[in-house]
């Protein structure tokens, strides 16, 4: 009996030694804070309408170690995008999505459009078409596509595709803020129509967690801004 007892006891201490190894094994959850952005044009103006991406380092040191690969049908997200067709123009004619989701192009004009795109993210075209007569588009890789349409030369729009987890457009005051995301250090690229270069984001690496906005000022011209009245603003 005492035999038994003694192995029970130490068969006790040596699954409560292998528990307390476990549990220092587990790292400690990661503090969260607010990444919090406002853009400002190289004369120091808010930049209203810019889009932002935002990852982590890690998460994009090893996104880049393998290749790049499309994402399959079955894992796409099932967030589904508009893209109107209102006065001869696109509504909204600036979006971002993430990598695998779905645009529509409906035609709410009374005239016909064919919409396309010769961007190497996603090449497609739409034969002349009014109303909803084709189906979604999906995108499923990142970068930067460039909207037409063949028969009217002034639509234009873009689509900004992103496997960023954090995307979004800056507001009135050029500012940009996400909740509760782990503090490090991120790596945040900021795009926008009036770029001399539109198929080039400005890329940036910033703290989260020192605490306060961060200010992230242009070092390049922008073009001109549409005049008043123009069917595209670019600011949102």
């Amino acid at each position: 009996m005492k035999r038994t007892t003694g192995k029970a006891s130490l068969s006790l201490r040596a699954l409560l030694v292998a528990i307390v190894s476990c549990l220092r094994a587990v790292p400690s959850p990661a503090h969260a804070a607010t990444l919090s952005l406002v853009v400002l044009t190289k004369s120091g103006q808010p930049l209203p309408g810019a889009v932002i991406t935002a990852e982590t380092q890690s998460s994009q040191g090893a996104a880049s170690a393998a290749a790049p690969a499309p994402v399959p049908a079955r894992t796409t997200p099932s967030l589904k995008v508009i893209v109107d067709q209102v006065d001869l123009a696109f509504v909204p004619d600036v979006s971002v999505i993430p990598v695998g989701a779905s645009v529509s192009f409906p035609n709410s004009d009374a005239v016909s459009h064919q919409v396309y795109s010769f961007s190497s993210a996603r090449r497609f075209q739409l034969p002349l078409y009014r109303g909803k007569q084709h189906a979604p588009v999906v995108f499923d890789q990142p970068g930067i596509v460039t909207l037409g349409c063949n028969i009217h030369d002034n639509m234009l729009a873009y689509v900004i595709v992103t496997k960023a987890p954090y995307f979004g457009r800056t507001d009135a005051r050029g500012a940009f803020a996400v909740p509760a995301v782990p503090e490090g250090s991120y790596r945040i690229e900021i795009w926008h129509p009036r770029f001399k270069d539109s198929t080039a984001p400005l890329v940036r690496t910033v703290n989260v967690g020192d605490g306060g906005e961060i200010s992230l000022k242009l070092d390049q011209d922008l073009k001109p801004a549409p005049l008043k009245g123009h069917p595209h603003s670019w600011d949102y």
